[in-house]
């Protein structure tokens, strides 16, 4: 069967005129004549059946069919590149390492101790991805996966990596500072994760001789930690965080434990490897290394 497929320099000699409005500015952006680029344009344009550009009194423009063809393959000339590049970035000797993880955790925990993996595979180029939490993806591209315990990879070899504590967090100059440490949280205002409504009530069903106030899930609401925690820096309010994740910032007093208590989360994390690497030595020795840390990590509910 016949492919409809363009020429990548007709695709991209478009793209440069949709993008720049006219055919003079692409011309001298791709170090073309007028005349080249108008004849691509032409070759295009006969081989879609379908005209693209059209000339006004203001200069080139695209046709409405244009439009809409350029905003479909834009982001196709993107990945093109994207994945040559990727092809470029290979390493000689093949050691490469595409690892996915879930945000809060590469953020907060994974990043961090990385360095300590490279030192000992100074040869290894690691990519590091979003393993998404909420999105079910048949086909993982991913060699290694770092998850909550509940993902779903099918044919994966998974095992158990850390639990997860969490702890209330507030900023140093918090108003009711003094009542969270004795456990008055009856006027604290509970900042909220969209995807954990439910934490502070798991948490303070935890949390011995804590006054919760009377609405657990009012408060502002925030999609990512990353967005929590600076809302917590301002003093928005106290913020329910996995302590890994606040590590630095505690050390740093830039925030401080609203109270003593850390509280064992539902949820811990897991190491997955993919079907097609259990026998690739290098995809071990990332979950061996993760393993170590994940272990020494482990704290016991305060």
């Amino acid at each position: 069967m016949r492919r409809h497929i363009p020429s990548t320099r007709a695709l991209l000699i478009f793209d440069a005129v949709a993008r720049h409005h006219g055919v003079g500015k692409a011309a001298e952006e791709l170090c073309l004549t007028h005349s080249a680029v108008s004849q691509q344009l032409r070759l295009l344009e006969s081989q879609i059946g379908v005209r693209l550009v059209q000339r006004t009194a203001r200069g080139t423009e695209l046709t409405d069919a244009g439009r809409r063809y350029h905003g479909q393959i834009a982001g196709d000339l993107l990945r093109l590149q994207n994945h040559t590049l990727e092809a470029m970035a290979q390493h000689a000797d093949g050691l490469r390492l595409i690892v996915g993880a879930v945000p809060v955790l590469a953020d907060g925990w994974l990043l961090p101790r990385l360095p300590q993996f490279i030192a000992r595979h100074p040869g290894c180029s690691l990519h590091l991805q979003v393993f998404p939490t909420e999105l079910y993806m048949e086909d993982m591209p991913f060699d290694v996966g770092v998850q909550y315990d509940d993902a779903v990879w099918p044919g994966a070899n998974a095992r158990p990596l850390m639990d997860e504590f969490c702890v209330a967090v507030c900023s140093p100059h918090a108003k009711g500072r003094p009542a969270m440490a004795r456990g008055d949280f009856r006027a604290a205002p509970l900042l909220q994760l969209r995807t954990r409504m439910g934490a502070w009530e798991e948490w303070f069903a935890q949390t011995a001789h804590a006054r919760p106030p009377e609405n657990l899930v009012a408060g502002h609401r925030f999609d990512l930690f990353s967005s929590l925690v600076a809302a917590v820096r301002a003093d928005l309010g106290v913020g329910l965080v996995p302590h890994y994740f606040v590590e630095r910032e505690l050390r740093s007093q830039e925030l401080v434990l609203a109270c003593p208590h850390r509280a064992p989360s539902s949820r811990g994390y897991s190491v997955f490897m993919a079907p097609n690497r259990t026998a690739d030595p290098l995809a071990e020795a990332f979950v061996e290394w993760l393993s170590e840390a994940g272990a020494s990590q482990q704290l016991p509910p305060g």
